[in-house]
């Protein structure tokens, strides 16, 4: 089972900072609570606000806790469901959202980033994939509604048949990411491109995105059994 840190979350001005912390930053039961929580700060604070969602190290997010689901099987549809959940959450929220990928980004992380109004990435290392074809894993009903969604439809089949990796500039090139910046720079330009967003109005932003993914936010917060 994975040992990394849990999800923090700071402040810069209008835009709440939330670091998925500096291991593998995979998601199980707990993960997904603890940034479900710090959603819930997020979202009780007075406007404007908005939100940065990024990571220390190399890796942004590896995705599911594999092992966790490994050694947990009675809670695996439990534990994917939840995750789900937040995908919705996310995809849904009343705040502007950002994703700063300064690492890799695999598989569930990449559906989170996906989740989030726009995304910066590395430009020069790291990966974003979605490998479920290589592992034998099917999208859910969910999932796969969140790629066809968010991408171009030649992007989407690509990523999801052949497990492609993209680098930064290959993502942003394929409409995975909005921009890829260097290192440095990356926590920078997300915060300034959320910031540039936070005084939406919270209800309009909501509604606007609620209707806009209406179908893909049912799917994700429906369960739906492993494997099929």
């Amino acid at each position: 089972m994975t040992t990394d840190t849990m999800p923090s979350l700071s402040r810069d001005g209008s835009v709440r900072v939330l670091d998925l912390g500096d291991g593998e930053n995979r998601f199980n039961p707990e993960t997904t609570a603890a940034i479900e929580d710090l959603l819930d700060e997020i979202e009780a604070a007075p406007a404007p606000r908005a939100l940065v969602t990024t990571a220390q190290g190399k890796i942004w997010s590896n995705g599911l806790d594999l092992d966790w689901f490994q050694a947990n099987q009675e809670r695996a549809q439990e534990a994917l469901d939840g995750f789900e959940r937040l995908l919705a959450r996310l995809l849904g929220a009343g705040i502007p959202t950002v994703a700063a990928i300064q690492g890799h980004c695999f598989a569930g992380g990449a559906m989170l980033a996906l989740a989030h109004d726009h995304a910066i990435m590395r430009e020069d290392r790291g990966y974003m994939c979605f490998p479920e074809a290589d592992l034998g894993l099917p999208f859910t009903p969910g999932m796969n509604a969140l790629l066809v969604d968010r991408l171009p439809t030649r992007t989407a089949h690509e990523a999801m048949v052949t497990g492609r990796r993209y680098g930064g500039a290959e993502a942003a090139a394929a409409g995975l990411v909005d921009a890829a910046v260097p290192e440095s720079e990356i926590l920078a330009v997300a915060i300034e491109r959320a910031a540039a967003q936070a005084s939406k109005s919270p209800d309009v932003l909501r509604k606007i995105k609620q209707r806009r993914f209406a179908t893909t936010i049912e799917l994700l917060s429906t369960s739906h059994p492993l494997g099929t």
